[in-house]
């Protein structure tokens, strides 16, 4: 549904960007780049882990789908028409 997948990826980009901003200051005290790409890269398995299961807290508001359509209406339908008649060259 539509309103999982906003939820999703609200949490997905939320999450990115709070070790981002997390591995940044941890990175600039301890003076090491290392540890930002280890905490960033913490960061998005975490969120990988959160969004991309199919959760049930994703799949509240499904979708409604038309009917099934029987096979012999569509060749019914198909029959109906008229044939359409080319230019001649």
């Amino acid at each position: 549904d539509y309103k999982g997948q906003k939820l999703a990826e609200q949490i997905f980009q939320g999450i990115i960007l709070v070790s981002a901003i997390i591995g940044f200051i941890y990175g600039y005290i301890t003076e090491q780049f290392g540890w930002t790409v280890y905490i960033v890269m913490a960061g998005f398995l975490l969120s990988c882990l959160l969004t991309l299961p199919p959760w049930p807290m994703y799949r509240r508001n499904p979708l409604q789908w038309l009917p099934v359509q029987e096979s012999g209406a569509e060749e019914k339908k198909s029959a109906d028409r008229k044939p359409k008649r080319h230019a001649k060259s």
